[in-house]
């Protein structure tokens, strides 16, 4: 069960996984050790599992971020899942309710890579009965 320094501590790492330990025991009150070991066993009971960097897909070259909503047929719904998450253009895929069984966010160079992509690689993969992608313009927020 997580207490309140808990959940302050992965609320600071929310904001900036490269906060010091030494810094966030100045934020707590506490020391350095126990951050380090309230840190450890977030780790490893799996409720921290890794640290990322958020990064701008247009600053790398990808001008062209989509969110591409997938139905499949029942049977062949959590192989397309996994299938998804071989292609390196595929950023992120997530399983869902609602409009779409498969949710994924793909990062290409431009709008006739993204064509490409999803004829060439995510249209051939049996078991797709819909593809449906909407082209982000501009993320406003991500944690």
């Amino acid at each position: 069960m997580l207490d309140d320094k808990d959940l302050k501590i992965i609320e600071i790492f929310r904001k900036d996984a490269r906060t010091p330990f030494t810094e966030v025991a100045r934020k707590l009150h506490v020391s350095e050790a126990t951050i380090r070991k309230r840190v450890n066993v977030l780790e490893k009971t799996g409720v921290i599992k890794g640290y990322t960097i958020i990064v701008d897909p247009a600053k790398m070259g990808f001008n062209t971020v989509a969110l591409i909503g997938i139905n499949t047929n029942p049977d062949m719904f959590l192989s397309v899942a996994e299938k998804l998450t071989m292609f390196d253009e595929v950023r992120f895929v997530a399983t869902s309710t609602g409009d779409h069984m498969i949710m994924a966010e793909v990062w290409t160079r431009n709008g006739k890579e993204l064509s490409s992509i999803i004829s060439e690689k995510i249209g051939k993969l049996q078991g797709i009965t819909h593809i449906r992608p909407a082209i982000l313009l501009e993320k406003l927020k991500e944690v």
